[in-house]
């Protein structure tokens, strides 16, 4: 059985393909709409996401630090739903690994360098992704769309965590 925290990241994993599915489905329009107090348009939330996912998994795994994503053109759904499978399977397979005295050193988008604990990094990736599906699930709302659920109930439904 998994650890709590590994199911946690297996959750993450799939509300976040699960979101991409819902906004591959949105017209250009939809896609750019954006709602006061949300990150931006669906796009570049979604950009957001998977780079910041991307940059998390760098520093939680010792690796350089990629580029940020959000200076790009959007790569399009297929592309996004590779970034997002890669980086939801590391974190899942760092979220089996880590140890609570893991201590994490690079240097940040300033070229500052950072020491932190590792368990800093795996709350910053799980709030991170719910509050940016929370924006696209707010758009969605404005649109006067159904977003998807995401929360551990249908999560625990459709993987039989729940009878």
């Amino acid at each position: 059985m998994a650890t709590t925290l590994t199911e946690l990241y297996k959750h993450n994993l799939w509300a976040n393909l699960l979101s991409l599915e819902d906004c591959a489905k949105l017209t250009d329009e939809q896609l750019d709409t954006t709602v006061l107090g949300t990150y931006g348009n669906v796009r570049d939330t979604l950009v957001h996401l998977a780079g910041a996912e991307e940059r998390y998994v760098a520093a939680l795994k010792n690796q350089p630090r990629p580029p940020a994503r959000e200076h790009e053109a959007f790569p399009g759904f297929e592309e996004l739903r590779a970034l997002l499978t890669k980086s939801g399977a590391d974190l899942v397979e760092v979220a089996n690994t880590a140890r609570p005295t893991d201590i994490l050193r690079g240097t940040n988008r300033n070229g500052e360098p950072f020491e932190m604990s590792g368990n800093v990094l795996l709350i910053q990736a799980i709030n991170h992704a719910t509050e940016h599906r929370a924006h696209i699930n707010i758009i969605l709302t404005h649109l006067g769309l159904t977003s998807p659920d995401l929360d551990a109930w249908a999560y625990g439904d459709a993987h039989g965590l729940i009878r």
